[in-house]
């Protein structure tokens, strides 16, 4: 589809607005400490703003809108917890990470296991985030065929060369600032998007909110033989219940913000700890809105294709076409000139935002935890501000690539590959951070027999789902909750061997709550 030319006017300008702020940054990236974690000099709101651009990715602009408009809001749930998980963090893990000067989140597993951990944790990070930012660069890929018509890897070229080049020179300056101006961004393209759609219902906002009612789109519910049947409240690993929702966007937060490095160098990057309490708050009480808000959008283009119906929005309840087209749809066919430019770039908003942070994690991590301690150390700082500059520049191009393969590939069975590997590698981190925090029990050798018996679990679970075992084999839970039986099964093996094994006299100060 060709776009008007106020739309390239406003993509252009969205892009060179990023590269004159990589390139506005990188004078002043003469030193790691600079590079890694903005010379720790950042105050709350410039931080909360970044922790929401990293957060919300494609997953808030496409998958919110395309469930609510299909379904209901029982996914939306999990980020209920967002707010008591930020409790915790602020309080529990928070001082763990700013006592002292730290740049990796793994840094700790290192003072309090020993080497080993450090380097187990550092490389599931690691090739996890290389899996993630080719699986994200390539949906972005799809969007952009979906909504311009460009060709995957020409989109996947484009995309991820401006990503590389504004965060490689940029560094972590560049992707707090850019990711700040992309959150707006994302706000404002959502916003322009609902007003749209409320003009357009002859009832305006009120005839969403009735016909939404009176077709239960606003309730906590399934979609089950094309039926929405609302979710039990009760506690249940065999279904998916409003409950168990929530304790597993308890778990998924408590992970991002206790072993999540973008989250991390957040911390690290903010003048001071009450900085850095104000921008976790600052973070969730401006992703929660948008993320409701965005899961409203998605109800109110169900009301107006109900009232205006069109074969696309038939063929995705149907099932023929996949719920994510549905946002696109609507952006190239009801969206007027200029308007149309301003939310596509906020699509390239939603993916470049986690892109930047997880390549500049990466090289963080990579030269943090490996380079600077086995490869080369004791050099000058300014090698290993080149070497940053280099890896950085290796897991763009590795993401580029990724996502090309994807393209070319059985991208689902590619996808599901990537994402049971990183299963694997990563399951149970908030168990054995949670097994640092609250105990003195543990060691390195422990915590390795945890991650063995985590890893067995996982592999068993994901056999399961794909039907690998026998029946009597098979997962009594439902498999949605496999990360909150891992980071069990990792604590509990991990302070059980603890016991048994006696950890050498070791200094755990301000290593523990007990410490």
């Amino acid at each position: 589809m060709n776009l008007h030319w106020l739309d390239i006017v406003m993509l252009v300008m969205y892009m060179i607005g990023m590269l004159v702020l990589g390139w506005w940054f990188s004078k002043k990236n003469t030193n790691t400490e600079e590079y890694f974690v903005g010379g720790r000099s950042y105050a709350g709101w410039v931080i909360g703003l970044s922790l929401v651009g990293t957060s919300i990715s494609s997953i808030t602009f496409l998958a919110y809108p395309a469930d609510a408009f299909k379904t209901a809001w029982l996914r939306f749930l999990p980020n209920l917890m967002m707010p008591l998980g930020i409790l915790i963090a602020t309080r529990l893990f928070l001082p763990f990470f700013r006592h002292k000067n730290i740049t990796s989140a793994y840094e700790y597993l290192e003072d309090r296991f020993g080497p080993s951990i450090r380097v187990y944790g550092s490389i599931t990070f690691v090739f996890g985030q290389l899996v993630r930012v080719s699986i994200i660069l390539y949906l972005i890929s799809l969007v952009l065929h979906e909504m311009l018509g460009v060709d995957p890897v020409l989109s996947i070229l484009i995309a991820g060369g401006f990503v590389a080049i504004y965060t490689v020179i940029g560094g972590i300056d560049a992707v707090i600032w850019t990711d700040v101006i992309q959150t707006i961004v994302l706000m404002l393209g959502g916003i322009i998007s609902l007003i749209v759609i409320i003009n357009l219902l002859p009832g305006g906002l009120g005839q969403i909110f009735s016909v939404a009612f009176a077709d239960g789109k606003f309730g906590l519910s399934e979609l089950q033989n094309g039926q929405l049947v609302p979710s039990p409240w009760g506690l249940s690993f065999q279904e998916k219940t409003v409950s168990m929702m929530l304790l597993l966007g308890l778990v998924n937060w408590l992970t991002e913000y206790s072993s999540n490095q973008n989250v991390v160098q957040r911390y690290a990057a903010s003048k001071s700890i009450k900085e850095a309490r104000k921008a976790m708050w600052i973070g969730v009480s401006t992703s929660l809105p948008i993320w409701t808000f965005y899961m409203f959008l998605g109800t109110s283009m169900y009301v107006l294709f109900k009232v205006f119906p069109t074969i696309e929005s038939a063929e995705v309840l149907s099932g023929v076409r996949k719920a994510e087209q549905i946002f696109p749809f609507f952006i190239m066919n009801y969206l007027p000139p200029g308007i149309t430019g301003l939310v596509i770039a906020a699509a390239l908003a939603a993916a470049m935002s986690s892109l930047d942070s997880s390549i500049n994690a990466i090289a963080t991590v990579s030269v943090t935890d490996f380079y600077r301690r086995y490869f080369a150390p004791n050099r000058e700082d300014r090698h290993y501000l080149k070497a940053a500059w280099s890896i950085a520049g290796a897991a763009a191009a590795f993401m580029i690539g990724g996502a090309i393969i994807l393209s070319k590939t059985d991208s689902r069975t590619m996808q599901d590959t990537a994402t049971i590997l990183v299963s694997l590698l990563g399951g149970g981190l908030l168990g054995m951070y949670l097994l640092g925090f609250l105990t003195r029990k543990g060691d390195a050798r422990s915590v390795w027999f945890g991650i063995v018996f985590t890893m067995a679990f996982t592999g068993w679970t994901i056999l399961a789902k794909n039907n690998m075992v026998p029946e009597m084999l098979q997962a009594p839970f439902d498999l949605y909750y496999t990360g909150i039986f891992g980071n069990l099964i990792m604590f509990l093996v991990g302070y059980l061997f603890g016991l048994v094994w006696k950890s050498k006299d070791r200094n755990l100060q301000n290593l523990t709550v007990w410490d």
